[in-house]
């Protein structure tokens, strides 16, 4: 009876080692194809509108190359060991933006579920970005692009569209003119209404958009980590083919070089304003996608022995020399635009971040629009 004892805990505990292999399996975690994907993911998720759209205009506001000094030294203390951290603690749990908290300890889960809130908020206006790019993106496909003039029923009577041959410096003076450009994104794309009071009604064009978008993103992501590793083979490499169009066309047009020195020009006196100690802290936490958790998930994926430290300093040389060059083609096209409508590059750049936007539409309108002299709208300006 005591030589059979021995063989029943045996046989008891490699059934229960047995019953924990099977269990692993069942639960293990999904990985990247190759080393590429991750790259893809990860670029893809840090860099977008904040380096495109929101770092040349506060590098402007904040002093040009002297906001470039708080920008780096945010980086180095905060951004990429924060990078770091998240990547890591991923890499290292195995799991995503909350359950790699409870692991670490219970207490911290909350931080997790609180990463997932700001994402919530996040995704409600990212997607919303998405469908206007799919608008415009339709809009071009019409045999004349709908911002290049003013004769839509859209337009109003202070319209001016500003072509090749402008020479209509004295107008900007005399009369608050609009262009066709805004135009199109306040009263076509946005359809702004006199106020928050009045609603109005649900843009059909709009909402199809909206329901593209959500659909896009939901075949991104529903077949796991796999899908989403093809995926970013076309969604994070194609907007760099785009930047280096822009940039290269951006950099040959006349009044570039002059957009690109008010980009750049050190006004160090804006490093005694905190505001822009804080804007660039900002710029870093929002680029980076830091404390949101979904660098953790990303990082989740890796092979357990993975060099995420090498990673994490290319990833962050790769985004914020993405912000840096975006830049120079925002601004050669700004640059430009003063230079076509012979005021100051001041009174263009002025305008606010929005007009990171609307250089390029002006662009397109510019040389792919119908006609080469000044469309007015407004029979006043015909006087």
């Amino acid at each position: 009876m005591d030589s059979k004892t021995p063989e029943v805990k045996r046989g008891g505990t490699d059934s229960k080692q047995d019953y924990l292999c099977q269990k692993a399996e069942v639960l293990e975690r999904e990985q990247w194809q190759n080393k590429m994907e991750y790259a893809l993911s990860v670029a893809g998720e840090i860099i977008g509108l904040g380096n495109v759209w929101r770092f040349p205009y506060l590098c402007y506001k904040n002093g040009g190359g002297a906001f470039l000094i708080p920008y780096v030294i945010f980086l180095i203390i905060c951004g990429i060991p924060m990078f770091f951290l998240e990547t890591s603690l991923g890499q290292y749990t195995r799991e995503g933006g909350i359950t790699s908290w409870r692991k670490i300890c219970p207490l911290f889960e909350g931080i997790g579920y609180g990463s997932q809130v700001i994402v919530l908020y996040q995704i409600v206006y990212y997607i919303l970005i998405l469908a206007w790019a799919f608008f415009y993106l339709f809009s071009c496909f019409s045999a004349e692009l709908p911002w290049a003039n003013c004769k839509h029923e859209w337009n109003s009577d202070t319209c001016v569209a500003f072509t090749k041959n402008s020479s209509v410096s004295n107008l900007t003076s005399a009369i608050n003119i609009t262009s066709p450009v805004v135009e199109f994104w306040e009263k076509r794309v946005l359809n702004l209404s006199d106020g928050i009071e009045h609603l109005g009604t649900i843009k059909w064009e709009l909402a199809l958009c909206l329901l593209l978008s959500w659909t896009v993103c939901y075949f991104c992501i529903w077949k796991g980590v796999k899908g989403t590793g093809k995926v970013v083979y076309f969604t994070a490499t194609f907007p760099y083919v785009m930047l280096t169009i822009l940039l290269i066309r951006g950099l040959t047009l006349p009044g570039a070089v002059e957009g690109i020195k008010y980009y750049l020009y050190p006004d160090m006196s804006k490093l005694a304003d905190p505001q822009v100690w804080m804007e660039a802290g900002t710029q870093i936490f929002f680029s980076y996608a830091l404390c949101i958790g979904c660098l953790t998930a990303l990082g989740s994926y890796n092979n357990f022995n993975n060099n995420t430290y090498r990673d994490c300093f290319l990833m962050s040389a790769l985004n914020s020399g993405t912000s840096f060059l975006s830049g120079f083609a925002i601004f050669s096209v700004l640059g430009f635009m003063a230079y076509e409508e012979k005021v100051h590059i001041s009174e263009v750049a002025e305008a606010g971040r929005e007009y990171s936007l609307f250089s390029h539409f002006k662009l397109y309108a510019v040389h792919f629009g119908r006609g080469d002299s000044v469309e007015i709208g407004s029979p006043l300006l015909n006087n």
